[in-house]
């Protein structure tokens, strides 16, 4: 069966420069500013305090796992005691991928695992947009073991590193992502995942994206009227069922431009477009250029 939450990781391309060990005690604070790359930590020991600009603070303990799809500043700092107001903390960097914040001796407070990784995909921004903008996951030891394998994976110098490393990421980012009510979830695709009648409509969207789709055969397999349909897709994902089908057919075209070896005909298609022309300038519409000279800049990239 279709998954459209695994063709969205998928397309994603997560890859993991960074995953440091973090040893914290006493109070400290530890700013990161935006730096378009993906956040992601996993509490092992003791507690933490998370707070993205202009939210709410997010206590996380241990056995708690984050993740941040969105490029914005935050703050991690201790929960127990209480750092001077305004003032950060400098880690210090112990060897082998481990930090220490705060009180530099003793035993710590708290210990966790962080790490950015970064999306390879040249539709990473629209494809973000679907996903909540945090991700909190409470206590999940599938998490726990797949963070570790992340982490251990970064700090070795085994063969084919790269590559196991992609796939560790890409099954870390569908756990977490699954493992979220989708009641809690901002209006995106796991809202509507979640929902059980807009799902079905989804899928067949990923499913034949070369379909001529229309709201009312999407509204007939939600069962659903064509009014309560789109009112609901629109609020629950926040973009039309229309837009949600062009943007997943515009990712399959930039995805077949990008491997080669498909004419503009064989695109169009694919993904539900009558003749090349009409494809074509419904791509350059997305893309600002056309799909020969996309491809070719691509190309000329690698």
């Amino acid at each position: 069966m279709t998954d459209p939450l695994a063709d969205i990781v998928s397309f994603l391309q997560p890859r993991a420069p960074f995953s440091k060990w973090v040893t914290g005690a006493g109070p400290w604070r530890i700013r990161r500013e935006q730096s378009g790359q993906v956040f992601y930590s996993l509490i092992l020991e003791g507690a933490i305090r998370f707070q993205a600009d202009g939210r709410k603070a997010i206590e996380l303990e241990q056995g708690d796992f984050i993740l941040v799809p969105s490029s914005f500043g935050f703050t991690s700092t201790s929960a127990g005691e209480a750092p001077t107001p305004g003032e950060l903390s400098a880690p210090v960097h112990l060897g082998n991928g481990a930090l220490r914040v705060g009180r530099q001796d003793g035993p710590p407070d708290s210990q966790y695992l962080v790490g950015h990784c970064e999306f390879g995909s040249p539709d990473a921004a629209l494809l973000v947009s679907l996903l909540p903008e945090v991700v909190v996951v409470r206590r999940d030891n599938r998490l726990v073991a797949l963070a570790k394998l992340v982490r251990d994976e970064t700090l070795s110098k085994r063969p084919a590193r790269d590559v196991v490393l992609e796939r560790l990421l890409e099954v870390l980012l569908i756990e977490a992502l699954r493992s979220t009510a989708a009641s809690d979830a901002a209006p995106g695709l796991l809202r509507g995942l979640g929902d059980p009648r807009l799902a079905e409509a989804i899928r067949a969207m990923h499913r034949d994206p070369a379909r001529t789709w229309s709201v009312d055969e999407l509204a007939d397999l939600a069962a659903l009227s064509r009014s309560s349909f789109f009112a609901r897709f629109s609020r629950t994902l926040g973009v039309s069922p229309m837009a949600y089908l062009f943007t997943w057919r515009m990712m399959i075209a930039r995805d077949m431009l990008k491997n080669g070896g498909h004419s503009v005909a064989d695109i169009a298609a694919r993904v539900g477009y009558g003749s090349s022309s009409a494809f074509s300038l419904a791509f350059t519409r997305h893309t600002g250029v056309a799909p020969a000279h996309f491809a070719r800049a691509l190309a000329a990239a690698e």
